[in-house]
């Protein structure tokens, strides 16, 4: 008898172990394949061009220098001009000209006007810049692209790959660390597309969160556990409000659809909305965390206070919400998290909008981080894929900070009694 549970208490150690090991296995399976994908998305293959800002170029039509005519002025052509003298082509072909568009990217423009706007000093001379290259030559540097496939096959023809290689051996062609994929907003081009407009709109979205769901969320909790009668309507309060923990968000989406934007006619695609239908998301769990916190504090605590005077106002929050504390961060936390990495109800309010313009207040058109992760995973284009991979990478990045401060604020502030 002795002999077989011992064999039985070995068979579920194994089993227990058996999952364990399978689960650390996926999970280094999914994280080796987000990295080996994504790490490539923070660098970003540029250009070094010697471009010519000549007077005459920015000048308008009474030969003067305006705010408007540097705004307008043609810096595609500069840069193409600056790559084809780079590469020694005096008099090119059509053929050869469309081959020099296909290794700028679309943003050059965007790129020399910002170092003008930011020292008009430069026009008249001829300057050094880095610009991006095409997302086509930025795939074959980093591998994505292979130079043995057959040239009808291949996205860059023979002489581009030639003229590319030269730009290498010149030191003129590197890959950078990619500033732009946190400061540039949406693109159709994935060399210029970035996360600037879904990092701002999360965190306008996040700072809704806290400042709506934790007060409300802290505040149910406390009446509920300390101050509400013990009746019918109390306990299908906490029976509905179990029950909305386990809602689908999707249904949080429909609700804020309805109420936010329809009845109150709320901007769609605003962080305000998204925030809000977050925080609605986000109540059950900030109070049922809490009631646990203020649950696990000991009566004889309460007692005390009581009994020296204090009334359950004070006794609530001179020491039961101070003890408390651990859990209600905790619980806090681990909302915030939640609320991060939902996309469906997001889906629902329209932050799936094109936004190229930074968000100034919650008011205005915005898209959040795991919305932008789906937009670029539906694109076609190659380098949306290391793009996709990549924000998926800066997200779990904000998901372990956080839950990280999670288990540094509870172990800071956690009593044992």
């Amino acid at each position: 008898m002795l002999k077989r549970r011992y064999a039985a208490e070995w068979r579920f150690k194994a089993y227990g172990l058996g999952a364990l090991g399978i689960a650390l296995f996926f999970l280094v399976v999914l994280f080796y394949s987000i990295i080996s994908q994504g790490w490539t998305a923070f660098l970003q293959t540029n250009i070094k061009l010697e471009v010519a800002l000549n007077e005459a170029d920015f000048q308008d039509a009474d030969g003067q220098i305006t705010e408007q005519s540097i705004r307008v002025a043609d810096y595609t052509k500069m840069a193409r001009d600056a790559l084809q003298s780079t590469l020694g082509l005096e008099s090119p072909t059509r053929p050869e000209k469309r081959d020099l568009r296909g290794l700028l990217s679309r943003g050059v423009d965007v790129q020399i006007r910002n170092k003008i706007e930011s020292d008009r000093s430069l026009i008249g001379q001829t300057v050094p810049v880095w610009v991006l290259a095409n997302g086509e030559v930025d795939a074959l540097i980093k591998g994505s692209i292979d130079r043995n496939t057959p040239e009808e096959r291949r996205q860059l023809n023979n002489k581009q790959l030639a003229w590319i290689d030269k730009l290498i051996a010149e030191g003129r062609l590197e890959k950078q660390f990619n500033t732009g994929l946190f400061t540039y907003g949406a693109s159709s081009q994935p060399e210029t597309a970035g996360l600037a407009v879904a990092l701002i709109g999360s965190f306008f979205m996040m700072l809704i969160v806290a400042l709506v769901a934790v007060p409300i969320g802290v505040a149910a909790a406390a009446y509920l556990e300390e101050f509400a009668p013990k009746n019918t309507f109390t306990d299908i309060i906490e029976v509905n409000i179990n029950n909305l923990a386990a809602v689908p968000s999707i249904v949080f989406g429909l609700l804020g659809l309805a109420v936010f934007i329809n009845f109150m006619g709320l901007p769609r695609s605003a962080s305000l909305v998204g925030g809000l239908v977050l925080s609605l998301m986000t109540l059950p769990t900030v109070i049922i965390a809490t009631r646990a916190a203020i649950r696990a504090v000991p009566p004889s605590i309460r007692e005390a206070a009581l009994g020296v005077g204090a009334s359950k106002m004070q006794t609530l929050f001179h020491h039961v919400l101070p003890l408390a504390l651990p859990g209600i961060l905790t619980g806090t936390i681990i909302g915030l998290v939640q609320a991060l990495g939902e996309t469906a109800p997001l889906l629902m309010i329209g932050l799936v909008a094109f936004v190229v313009d930074y968000p100034t207040t919650p008011l205005d058109p915005a898209t959040a981080l795991p919305v932008q992760i789906y937009m670029w995973a539906s694109s076609a284009e190659r380098g949306f894929v290391e793009r996709t991979m990549g924000a998926t990478i800066v997200l779990l990045m904000f998901l372990f900070v956080m839950n990280a401060a999670a288990v540094y604020l509870r172990r800071k502030f956690e009593r044992k009694w």
